[in-house]
């Protein structure tokens, strides 16, 4: 009790020590546009920065970029903390939570799609800070047009133009404001995201949000440039590559590739069309490049800190990916859906609602794509799966190459695999009854929820198992196969762990006005032999070793700015002092560029590697036992004996309905319960029906759960 007091009363002083530096952070953001920041800040900070370290780029990052890399860093250390609470305090039922209900009581904005008030309030406020920046900037700079005229009475510019001008830097760097932001809800391993209760996968709409935000900026600020410099007989301006100054073939270069992009995150484009969506996103690359190479390394000191974070992240994830991961068998459903098994250690834990990205080099080697994972880390501690519709091309192709071997005793399927990724800790013990609602494969990340409470209820008899109502649509009866997933082949300590659960299961068949005479196909289940250039899925650095995050930040930062005060000092101060000759612009940012790579590739490069030796040999005993097995055949028989009880278990609770849906008003509104977690996977429709129901007032009991299952 004592040290659990102890670990509380730090991640509180952390917490208050993230949200100081965030608030001053916030603090520079709201002055920069100011006259107070010109007038009084920026004289002290332009006065005699060649004699510093880091030059006129060190000011900038302590105001801009160290306080964030500070936040993520504690972070780490915050939630490293957290893990080390007792169960007790993560399983408990927390009611006081619900005073605050109205908090996450869901609404649907149109454009935005379904949003708590919490999340409506942080993009309102997001978007005053935006049109705050934008105002001020320009009242600033309108200021300045009698000097910017004098200085340029050469061009014979009328006063509105010159305001045009300044009117389209302003949108250039309202949009760097929303870049700064951009990269955080992507960055998957960060912790600033599970500082604030969010995962990436439910981030993703910020995402979306802030890019079109950005992108819509970006866009008037070059054609206003184009608008002002065809108005002045200047249009020469665009081959402008400057080495002093802003680079406008960068720019444009950028721009372009921000709008391929961009063009192609259209709704429509990005369902019908993953892969050019998937293969397009890649341009962000040199997007990012040329955008620094034009507005110069200092400006790119604001948008930096999201992005540094986000090149850890994806570098860390890279290293995973090149890991080969141990396939140890497939189940191949009659409703065109298969079950992936993978071999993991038990070392790795993972919250309900967890996804991993999977990737097969036989069907594409570019290609990344998200699978909500279903096993239980505590029910399964050597399995991970994860359940996958065949509807796209790759799932198509996927279920082709697996459903279509006849023997498995000699195959090996190459697969890889980036995270699992999910939230820090879920709270449903809260709750006393929960109604999951589900349409198609929607009900795989539901099937991790009740896996959980399975686990709870099998283990412990201290908390209040909340009530389970499963309603489940599909449009024909084959998919009633998929409820055979619910519960695990293995890991379930007795037929008590199920029966003793208050577990409903309404199915709704749309398609089908009876149950079908044909008789009900069989899973097909596939076994891969084991390899020894496989492994099992242990713990990587990021969620599961926070503290190794934590160095990783402060180390690869750290010798970024030993390299880059070197580089300062010795390549770029010789050469100003020469006053007729500065240091190139677009050389000193490309330097920048290689200093963050660098610095990130080499510290996060020595944690993997030290981790993956001490993992090492975890990962042999495990393939060692595998390999020990009497047989494939045996080992398939074990399984499919193992397999009769879940299945007995689940169809004992089922009620089937044919050729209706469900009613979902007259259902959440029936439910007796206190309080009553409603969570909703599926599409778009029943998303939003839901929604409406819970958001509607009827019942103040029922408390939708802002926890996305749909990219």
């Amino acid at each position: 009790m004592a040290s659990s007091t102890v670990i509380n009363g730090v991640r509180g002083a952390i917490l208050v020590l993230a949200l100081l530096v965030f608030l001053g952070n916030i603090m520079m953001w709201i002055i920069m546009p100011t006259d107070t920041y010109y007038d009084k800040w920026l004289p002290h900070i332009l006065a005699d920065t060649n004699s510093t370290f880091f030059g006129i780029q060190g000011p900038i990052m302590l105001d801009f970029t160290f306080p964030i890399l500070f936040i993520a860093a504690v972070g780490c250390i915050y939630l490293h903390l957290g893990k080390k609470r007792t169960s007790d305090s993560n399983l408990g039922r927390q009611k006081g939570a619900n005073k605050f209900g109205f908090l996450k009581r869901p609404m649907i904005v149109k454009g935005l799609g379904i949003v708590t008030s919490t999340e409506l309030a942080l993009f309102t406020m997001f978007i005053a800070l935006v049109v705050w920046y934008f105002s001020y900037y320009v009242r600033y700079w309108f200021k300045q047009v009698p000097l910017l005229q004098m200085t340029r009475h050469d061009r014979h510019e009328q006063v509105w133009q010159t305001k045009l001008d300044r009117v389209a830097i302003v949108f250039g760097l309202a949009g760097n404001v929303c870049l700064a932001f951009l990269f955080y809800p992507v960055t998957r391993g960060s912790s600033i995201l599970p500082m604030l209760g969010l995962t990436s996968e439910g981030s993703i709409k910020y995402h979306m949000w802030i890019g079109n935000i950005a992108m819509t900026l970006f866009t008037i600020h070059g054609s206003l440039y184009i608008v002002y410099w065809t108005l002045t007989h200047r249009l020469s301006e665009m081959l402008k590559w400057d080495q002093h100054y802003v680079s406008n073939v960068a720019g444009e270069i950028g721009l372009l590739c921000g709008l391929t992009l961009w063009m192609t995150t259209y709704p429509n484009i990005r369902r019908k069309m993953f892969e050019l969506f998937f293969y397009t996103h890649y341009l962000y690359i040199p997007f990012i490049i040329f955008f620094i190479l034009h507005i110069g390394i200092g400006f790119a000191c604001i948008m930096l800190p999201g992005f540094y974070l986000f090149i850890i992240d994806r570098y860390l994830r890279f290293l995973q990916s090149r890991q080969k991961v141990r396939l140890v068998s497939a189940r191949v459903l009659p409703c065109e859906t298969i079950e992936l098994n993978f071999s993991k250690s038990r070392a790795l834990n993972y919250s309900p609602t967890s996804i991993m990205f999977i990737n097969v080099p036989s069907i594409s080697k570019l290609q990344w794509h998200p699978f909500t994972v279903t096993s239980n880390s505590n029910l399964e501690p050597e399995r991970i799966s994860v359940i996958i519709k065949c509807e796209g091309n790759w799932t198509k192709n996927l279920c082709d190459l697996i459903s279509s071997s006849s023997s498995s005793i000699d195959r090996r399927l190459e697969v890889s695999v980036e995270g699992p990724y999910g939230p820090a800790a879920t709270n449903f013990l809260r709750h006393d009854m929960l109604v999951l609602v589900s349409g198609g494969s929607g009900i795989t990340p539901l099937i991790s929820i009740i896996r959980e409470l399975i686990y709870i209820n099998s283990t412990t008899q201290s908390h209040n198992i909340p009530k389970i109502k499963l309603i489940s649509v599909f449009k024909n009866s084959s998919h009633l196969s998929i409820l055979d997933l619910i519960l695990p082949i293995s890991g379930i300590p007795s037929s008590e762990s199920c029966t003793n659960l208050d577990f409903q299961i309404e199915a709704y068949i749309t398609r089908e006005k009876g149950q079908p005479k044909d008789k009900t196909q069989t899973p097909q289940t596939v076994f891969f032999r084991p390899n020894t250039s496989d492994a099992p899925l242990y713990p990587t650095l990021g969620p599961n070793s926070w503290l190794w995050l934590c160095a990783i930040i402060s180390s690869s930062f750290l010798v970024f700015l030993v390299l880059l005060g070197v580089f300062t000092q010795y390549v770029i101060y010789p050469i100003d002092q020469n006053t007729n000759k500065l240091y190139s612009y677009p050389k000193k940012a490309l330097m920048n560029m290689l200093f963050i790579f660098s610095s990130i590739v080499l510290a996060s490069t020595s944690a993997f590697l030290w981790n993956k030796k001490r993992n090492s040999s975890e990962a042999k005993q495990i393939l060692d036992v595998e390999e020990s097995a009497t047989s494939i055949s045996s080992f398939g028989d074990d399984e499919r004996e193992l397999e009769s009880l879940p299945q007995q278990s689940v169809i004992k609770s089922i009620n089937v309905h044919y050729g209706q849906r469900p009613d979902l008003h007259r259902i959440l509104l029936e439910s007796k319960g206190s309080s009553i977690g409603v969570l909703v996977s599926g599409p778009k429709k029943m998303r939003h029906d839901v929604a409406a129901i819970c958001s509607s007032g009827l019942a103040d009991n029922l408390h939708f759960e802002s926890i996305s299952f749909t990219w």
